[in-house]
């Protein structure tokens, strides 16, 4: 039977392709209080500031390629049945051949009607605040923003208890609800976490292998031995 391995993917993941971190040592997200840029509130109090942010975060984005992390991941579909769940927003993963990809905060190159958040569109270019869809409804981007619910949570939660092998990757696992995704895997579940500055792992598994290294290089440091496993568990 083909072994299940979940990817728990952070921002430390795209890195490597040139897209900053989420927020830095200040708290900060490109320079902007990320209250600012990503919340309910600052979208009511400034929605030409956070529609300029996302527009310079999508131009970042199609700038960007896949590094060798993403194109590694991409490779052990061949030996997996495999789903990554991401916090980024950018879709490098796919954009490397990941095909099963679960985005927790959004995704940067669509965009949502404010009326209806199911109507969701993809989009390259600039977002105006006169832009509209075909419903005549305004549009934001679609982002998952601080206290706003994260839709695919649950079904996050459900392929996490059901996998066999767990990569925790680029994550400094301080962002709520996403960080709670690895206390749902197995105990028995053989897990990895890769980062360079890892976060303290209380949970104890069959197999806990904790790799202080940036995505790119601690998943080559992984890649054979974690094939080699499936064969064997």
């Amino acid at each position: 039977m083909e072994k299940k391995l979940v990817v728990l993917s952070g921002a430390g993941m795209s890195a490597e392709s040139g897209i900053n971190t989420f927020r830095d040592a200040g708290g900060l997200w490109e320079g902007h209080d990320v209250m600012e840029v990503a919340s309910p509130e600052g979208w009511h109090k400034n929605p030409e500031l956070v529609l300029d942010f996302y527009n310079q975060r999508r131009k970042q984005l199609l700038e960007a390629k896949p590094n060798l992390g993403h194109q590694i991941l991409a490779d052990l579909q061949n030996d997996f049945k495999m789903t990554i769940i991401t916090q980024n927003v950018d879709d490098l993963h796919e954009r490397a051949g990941s095909q099963n990809v679960i985005h927790l905060h959004g995704e940067l190159l669509k965009v949502r009607s404010l009326q209806t958040p199911e109507l969701v569109l993809d989009w390259t270019t600039d977002l105006k605040s006169s832009d509209r869809n075909e419903q005549g409804d305004a549009l934001r981007p679609h982002i998952v923003w601080f206290g706003e619910a994260v839709p695919e949570m649950e079904r996050a939660i459900n392929v996490v208890k059901e996998a066999d092998f767990v990569i925790v990757i680029g994550t400094s696992l301080q962002v709520y609800p996403a960080a709670s995704l690895m206390d749902y895997a197995s105990d028995l579940a053989v897990v990895y976490y890769i980062d360079p500055n890892p976060a303290p792992v209380a949970a104890t598994y069959q197999h806990l292998k904790i790799i202080p290294e940036k995505a790119g290089r601690g998943l080559q440091m992984i890649k054979e031995e974690l094939i080699n496993w499936g064969q064997i568990v």
